[in-house]
């Protein structure tokens, strides 16, 4: 085993924060208050080819893997940007398209998310499924030459940034699963945004599928084998929003430590006071502890090893490394810890978010209990 860092990811790790730096906290801030996407920090990160670090060489990509996207999330986040569409657009998208897609389909769609000139997006929760994907009721049915899709899907990020959704249906007399690209502009897609009070750039909608007629090149992969391509998404998108929480809890920390050594209370700094320095230096140990599970996990996946255990686990561990940081943070900044000035907030919500999303911290503890302890399923 060794815990060291190659050369080639050093550098990554500096040429991305190197680019996403003179954006930073305050061009996060002020886009996630007015929900407004980071465009230019996003072109940026594709321009220097690293939007697409996953995406093969072939297809106008880096070559790399997850190991890769997961530095670049860690990366833009620790600078005080952590764009959450890396997480459906590279880590789900991209892979599943590399994975899984046609020839026709990878030429048509990689290159543009290698470059960060195209999105496509990720539709798989429904209002009345929540995290149980074997209650989806989003139906693809064939008539013809074409696929005609009905249903609604909740909570989907960035379709009004996006030309086209990686959309889970269900397909066949038996209603196994499939994917399907279906572009955000299709004639019966109504698009609904949905309100939310977190500070983001990224919009959520609500998605209703009236007979969107779909043409038959538009299936991903084999039908009915939806269940196992999505899990080639699943799990990046875990692992890449642990690697995005890592980052957050990198620049929380930063922002705090500064602060503490800069701020002079009875003319001491205030992070000489233990009650100022020890929960900094425990979200600190957290934070690495998360960050080394992530990187476990992205090593596996990028490998063809079994990531699902350690996959829940570096999200779970992440998002509360996270959480821990940014409440820590703002907890040194006193009154100035939700004062807009100091912009941390919004790194809260985010954080408070990927508690949730994209699985919530009560259904990682049930994988756990059940695949990696061999408890009875509790549900």
């Amino acid at each position: 085993m060794d815990f060291l860092e190659t050369d080639e990811h050093r550098d990554l790790r500096a040429a991305v924060g190197a680019i996403a730096a003179p954006y930073g906290g305050t061009y996060y801030a002020e886009h996630a208050r007015a929900g407004t996407e980071c465009t230019e920090l996003w072109h940026a990160l594709g321009d220097a080819g690293f939007a697409g670090v996953n995406v093969p060489e072939e297809y106008g990509g880096g070559g790399g893997g997850l190991v890769e996207l997961s530095l670049v999330c860690e990366e833009i986040a620790a600078q005080g940007a952590p764009i959450l569409l890396l997480l459906v657009t590279h880590a789900i998208s991209a892979e599943v398209l590399a994975e899984y897609g046609t020839e026709e389909q990878r030429k048509e769609w990689l290159p543009g998310l290698a470059s960060g000139r195209r999105k496509v997006v990720f539709a798989i929760t429904e209002p009345e499924a929540g995290s149980n994907t074997h209650k989806l009721s989003t139906r693809a049915r064939r008539v013809g030459d074409e696929w005609v899709v009905t249903g609604e899907k909740y909570y989907i990020s960035g379709v009004d940034e996006a030309e086209a959704l990686l959309l889970v249906a269900r397909t066949g007399d038996e209603g196994q699963l499939s994917l399907f690209l279906v572009p955000t502009d299709a004639p019966g897609l109504q698009k609904t945004v949905l309100p939310v009070d977190v500070m983001l750039p990224e919009k959520q909608f609500t998605l209703h599928f009236d007979e969107v007629r779909l043409p038959v090149s538009a299936l991903v992969g084999e039908e009915g084998q939806g269940f196992k391509q999505v899990f080639h998404g699943l799990n990046p998108e875990r692992i890449t929003g642990a690697a995005l929480c890592v980052g957050i809890a990198r620049y929380a920390l930063s922002r705090a430590a500064q602060y503490a050594k800069d701020r002079k209370v009875w003319d001491k700094p205030i992070g000489t006071h233990q009650g100022v320095a020890h929960p900094l230096a425990k979200a600190k140990i957290e934070t690495e502890l998360a960050a080394l599970m992530t990187q476990k996990a992205a090593w596996l996946h990028t490998n063809g090893l079994p990531a699902g255990e350690a996959s829940n686990m570096a999200k779970y561990a992440a998002a509360e490394a996270a959480i821990a940081a940014c409440d820590a943070a703002m907890q040194t900044h006193g009154g100035n810890g939700v004062a807009q000035e100091f912009g941390l907030l919004p790194y809260w919500g985010l954080a408070r978010l990927l508690r949730i999303a994209p699985v919530n911290r009560e259904m990682v503890l049930n994988f756990v209990a059940q695949h990696s302890l061999g408890l009875p399923r509790s549900y």
